[in-house]
């Protein structure tokens, strides 16, 4: 489907339902993010902060990081072409970056205030946390979502693992 995302195949909603607030910056990576990808500690990243709405309600939030080497002068990193159709690995492939791997750890807790009051939930509403990584074809790791963020009492995880013979 050409005007879909991940978020929207995962939430079953339309285009028109669908509305995403962006803040974009330029950042340093701490000695955190430079573990999660794999680099130096205060190698440049665009941090991409993202709240997710199905139908006006907030259901996930979260802050994507891309190299900037990666994305400096390209449109993945103007923040008005957001929401972008296909999502990271479109972005990426439009870069002629080929992902062929994401990796994703779970936590679960209960909401920061931050978490409870951009996700309208109660502070006794669980919410689930994890990071993804998509790493290209070559072995490196081209971007970290760290942390996407989203109720826990709402959100189904399915997994599917295939098993070759």
């Amino acid at each position: 489907m050409r005007n879909s995302t991940p978020y929207t195949r995962d939430q079953g909603i339309g285009w028109s339902e669908y509305r995403l607030d962006k803040r974009f910056e330029k950042v340093r990576a701490d000695a955190e993010l430079a573990g999660l990808f794999e680099c130096e500690t205060g190698e440049w990243l665009l941090a991409r902060h993202f709240v997710f709405h199905d139908n006006d309600q907030p259901t996930q939030m979260s802050t994507s990081y891309v190299r900037w080497s990666d994305v400096a002068g390209t449109p993945v990193a103007d923040p008005i072409n957001e929401p972008w159709p296909g999502g990271t690995q479109a972005q990426m492939a439009s870069l002629g970056i080929r992902v062929t791997r994401v990796t994703e750890s779970f936590t679960a807790g209960m909401p920061t205030q931050l978490e409870a009051a951009t996700l309208r939930i109660g502070s006794g509403v669980p919410v689930l946390r994890y990071t993804r990584r998509h790493i290209a074809d070559t072995g490196r790791i081209v971007e970290v979502a760290h942390s996407i963020v989203r109720r826990g009492d709402t959100t189904i995880v399915d997994f599917v693992i295939d098993l070759d013979d």
